[in-house]
Order: C-alpha cells, then structure tokens, then sequence
C-alpha cells in the first residue's frame, strides 16, 4: 500500500484536477468519500447474499475485508471495491433446487475462486492479451447472458409471488429512479428501491394487515405480515455474524463442504469473472491514464482468493463493482485511500447483527422487484460486451458458439 500524498490543499479538487490512487484529501473528506462507496455498493452486496441463501451481515462484513485485501494485492495501484458477486446466482440456484446445503455452496463458490486465482497467476506471467485469445468477446458476453436470463425463473418462483404489487411497484420504481436520478443518487437506485419497498411493505401492514401469500421461509402460502422484525428485536448491536445452523433454519459463519457435482455448475461464472475484472481494469486504467494492464493477472488472482477466503468462513463471493467507478468519475477521486476507509467501515457494519437482522428481514416482494430489474441487466451486460467489441454475428464462428 502507498503512503498517500495530500493533494493540493486536501480539501478541495480543482476543475480538470483528479486525486490519484496515490494521492488523498484529509482525513475527514477521506471517510467520507469512504462512505460513499459503501453506500453505493450497499444495495447489491447484500442483495445477492439474501438471494443466494447465505448471511448479508456476513457478505457485508467479508467484502471490507477482502476489499483492503484487495488493494494490498495490487499495491494500491488499482482502486476497487468488492462486493457480492452476482454471476454466482444461477448456478447456486441449481444447487439448492438439488437440495445443496449452505456449506455445499460455498465449498463450490471457494473451489471456483481459487481457479479463478489459478487464472489470475496465469495471466500475470503470459499478460493481460491472452484473455482475448483464450476466452474471446462472443465468448464471455455468451456466458454472462445466459448467467443472467437464467435466473428469471428464481424470480418468477420464489420472489414475485410473495407480494406481487409490492414487487411491481419496486420494479417501477427502481427503473424509474435509474433513469431519472442524476449523478450519486441515480448510482445508489438499487438501496433507494430497497428503502422504497420496505417502508410500502411496512405501511400495507399497518393498513391492510396481513397478506396471504407464499412464504419463502415457510416453503408454502401462509397469512404473514410482510415486515418481520422479531429478529431484529433479538439481535444484539454488537457481535460477529451468527454460525450456521441448519436445523434452526439460521445461516451464517460455517466451514464448506464439497461436491464435484455442485462445482461444476458454479465453474462457468469463473468465465464472466474474468471478463467483469478486466473490463474493471480496463474502465480504471482509462479514467486514471495509468497503464495497469501489467496488474491485471494480480487483479484477478486477487479477486479469486478474496472470493476463497470469503467462501471459507461462509461468506460470499466477491467482485470489482462498478458501482464504484461511477462514484469515482463523479468525484475525480480515484485515491485507494478511501477505499481502504470504505473497507473500515464496511467492516464496522458486519459487526452488528442487529444491523444483519434488519437486512435480512427485507420483505420478499421487495426482493422481487429487484431482483427482476438486475436479473435482466445481468443478462444484457451480455450483448454489451458483445456490442462493445464489435462481434460480428455474421461470421459463423461467432454464430455457433452462441
């Protein structure tokens, strides 16, 4: 890691001035540019850990930490956040409709990170050109489509049905919010969606009562209030994430487990991982006028051993979230300063299960209008790469692999 210089006079950033990674403002104005980032990494990152059955607190709490591991990995050149992953969904998706337990999830998602780690190592030593050859454009936007699309029955299935008006109502606005808002407020439309429909679930308690609906919890219709926070009540302020247990129907901290059958289905999202890093890379590179593609094997061998280590202790899967590019062009700061204080705190908000309880107490009809928003921007980042690098579709290599 750098020893940061101030920049300038540390409080402010002049017009066509830009803070480089190597560079901070004060400490204050640090934090809470630190700050920003984890807010707008918020919405997803724990989204996707609910979704895929696994302890939001935890994912929360994992992504600091792997997100300072991250930064020492590539000497504090590369500024990044790492959040949930969500090319993970699908295949974990398979596993629980086989009846995977937690542990089997993340002993898959772990095997998947360190062979992206593996990849990582590779790429360091034979150079960033490689990626192209081994796993070209049609390739890897093929791949990260049917990622997405794939999911659209876990919508369809386990979300929607558990309030259907309240999950069209989030789904408006989260498109409308994506669209509409401007600057830092348009970047955070997944978290201000989530506030949206819990605050709509909690006032259709207060005046209607309760829905009758499928609950997910339950596995059948049940009369439920939407908004639940027994637990939250329980839950103490301060504390690690709770351990995992089945029985009780609590997931958390555990060790995983593995199964050769549950791997295979999770190892292609290794493909959309490589094409998400270095295309995070490739964004940052631009941004800053540094040449990183020499740090792009350490990129991603970084990412593929936060993902394992994450994955050891029950955690999530981790990514380069480009949620966090887009506060960095907006700011002109790409200091890894404030990354290393959104880590801090990051990890500050794991330790809270009180914190995790009111995370996990999300409705699912909420649940459920975002996740049909990001499923299918999940799938047309798909043909965005396809677009981006020009693959003709004319050609009948392009056409048969696809």
């Amino acid at each position: 890691m750098p020893i940061w210089k101030i920049h300038g006079d540390g409080k402010n950033v002049q017009p066509g001035d830009v803070v480089a990674p190597n560079e901070r403002l004060n400490w204050g104005r640090t934090i809470s540019l630190g700050g920003q980032h984890v807010v707008s990494m918020f919405g997803a990152t724990f989204v996707f850990p609910i979704i895929m059955g696994l302890n939001p607190q935890l994912a929360i709490l994992m992504s600091g930490f792997c997100t300072i591991f991250f930064l020492l990995m590539v000497k504090g050149r590369i500024p990044s956040y790492l959040g949930t992953s969500a090319v993970f969904v699908g295949g974990v998706a398979a596993i629980r409709a086989q009846g995977g337990t937690s542990a089997e999830v993340t002993g898959a998602i772990l095997v998947a990170g360190l062979v992206l780690a593996l990849f990582g190592v590779a790429i360091h030593f034979m150079g960033g050109g490689v990626i192209v050859k081994v796993l070209p454009p049609v390739v890897t936007g093929a791949v990260v489509m049917l990622i997405g699309f794939n999911l659209a029955p876990v919508v369809a299935s386990v979300y929607w049905p558990q309030d259907q008006w309240v999950a069209l109502a989030v789904m408006f606005a989260l498109i409308v919010m994506s669209v509409a808002l401007r600057g830092f407020m348009g970047r955070i439309a997944i978290l201000l969606a989530l506030l949206f429909g819990y605050a709509l679930s909690w006032i259709l308690d207060l005046t209607m009562g309760a829905i009758t609906s499928y609950d997910s919890n339950a596995g059948e219709i049940t009369t439920h209030m939407r908004v639940d926070w027994s637990g939250v009540e329980s839950a103490s302020w301060f504390g690690l994430p709770p351990f995992t247990d089945e029985a009780a129907g609590v997931v958390g901290i555990h060790a995983p487990s593995f199964s050769l059958a549950f791997i295979l289905l999770v190892l292609p999202g290794v493909i959309a991982l490589i094409a998400e890093n270095a295309g995070h890379v490739k964004a940052v590179a631009e941004m800053t006028k540094d040449d990183l593609d020499p740090l792009m094997g350490r990129a991603l061998a970084a990412d593929g051993i936060a993902t394992a280590m994450s994955s050891s202790v029950g955690g999530s899967p981790t990514t380069t979230y480009a949620e966090n590019i887009g506060v960095m062009a907006a700011t002109r700061v790409y200091s890894t300063a404030a990354y290393t204080a959104a880590g801090i705190v990051a990890m500050m908000l794991g330790l809270s299960p009180k914190f995790g309880a009111v995370i996990s107490a999300t409705p699912g009809g909420v649940l459920g209008g975002i996740t049909v928003v990001l499923y299918g921007m999940i799938g047309l980042l798909g043909a965005k790469i396809w677009r981006e690098n020009g693959v003709d579709f004319g050609n009948p290599l392009n056409m048969m692999p696809v």
